[in-house]
């Protein structure tokens, strides 16, 4: 099923259960108010909000109000979870991490293989899949990341790997978008990202494992994420080639010492092949390739006006998750 959140004077939002073409939606408070709600009560709500999936699928007339059918394209849209009490993104693409270092002359050390990088992002206010993202300063280098994330129920400590899939109750898109420029001090310091990791952005809608079909495996989603910058495409490096470390053993690096209570949003990091032909999900990458490969950097960070375009499509062409749409805009 797929599940939305639409704005309301609750700050976290009104939850939608949105038809498969997502042309169409419905609300649901007698069954949950909000995605936080049927997280948290997911063994309850789930088969519940599936029913009126399927029978919004099925309605013969999804325009007739009388059953409280709204257009869902005309909905004003927050983020799934407009907010969380735990928002980590990995980095799963090690190679992507590898290149970076390799730009800049700096050994990879072999404990990047073995076991993930990950950092504590900023749960408590997100994005709206079409909000604009404010640009502060030119100089501080905006960049998007296209990335694959799942929303987890309650996590104990120290769950195996083995374990953890069962865990993994929703997908989505985001944009981890990055301050390129003010990472370098940041990291220098020993405490890792802050002020360089501004609010992130997700996709539309949130999904069931089920909605993704064979492309989801248990551990990986193996379908190509496309970023469009300015309409032009960027890059559509295929998500399930090249992972490191799976959505698995990312939920379970990060319960190693701690729970994760239900919401919790884990991330994949900025998606990347080896096969470079595919485009990039970040600027970042683009420019170091490009300085590898002529010792120069060409392409720009985000300025005042550029906008993004983030998406996946199933085997039919189809989108899964709809598309994060920003635009860059001075403040």
């Amino acid at each position: 099923m797929k599940l939305a959140t639409q704005y309301s004077a609750n700050r976290d939002g009104q939850l939608l259960v949105v038809s498969r073409n997502m042309q169409y939606a419905i609300a649901v408070p007698d069954i949950s108010p909000t995605l936080q709600y049927a997280i948290e009560n997911w063994q309850h709500c789930a088969p519940l909000l599936n029913d009126k999936y399927q029978q919004l699928n099925l309605a013969n007339d999804p325009s007739d109000n009388t059953k409280n059918i709204i257009d869902f394209t005309q909905c004003k849209l927050m983020s799934p979870l407009p907010r969380c009490y735990q928002w980590a993104d990995g980095s799963a693409y090690v190679n992507h991490v590898e290149l970076v270092r390799k730009a800049r002359g700096a050994e990879m050390p072999d404990s990047f293989w073995k076991s993930p990088l990950m950092y504590q992002g900023g749960g408590d206010s997100f994005l709206g899949p079409t909000e604009n993202i404010p640009l502060m300063n030119e100089n501080w280098g905006l960049d998007l990341e296209a990335e694959i994330a799942i929303i987890t129920d309650d996590v104990t400590e120290g769950t195996s790997i083995e374990s953890a899939e069962k865990h993994i109750k929703l997908f989505m898109l985001v944009n981890d978008i990055s301050l390129r420029n003010l990472i370098p001090e940041e990291l220098a310091k020993g405490f890792g990202f802050f002020q360089s990791k501004p609010s992130s952005s997700f996709s539309p809608v949130a999904v069931t494992a089920d909605e993704l079909g064979d492309a989801w495996n248990g551990k990986k989603l193996h379908l190509p994420l496309t970023s469009h910058i300015n309409d032009t495409l960027f890059g559509q490096p295929n998500a399930g080639i090249d992972m490191t470390f799976d959505f698995p053993t990312l939920v379970s690096h990060a319960c190693k010492s701690r729970r994760l209570i239900a919401g919790s949003i884990i991330g994949s990091g900025t998606v990347s092949n080896y096969d470079r032909s595919n485009g990039s999900s970040c600027i970042a990458e683009k420019r170091m390739l490009e300085k590898i490969a002529t010792g120069s950097i060409i392409t720009p960070f985000l300025t005042d006006g550029d906008s993004i375009c983030i998406e996946m499509f199933d085997s039919n062409g189809l989108s899964i998750f709809g598309a994060i749409k920003q635009r860059v805009v001075s403040q």
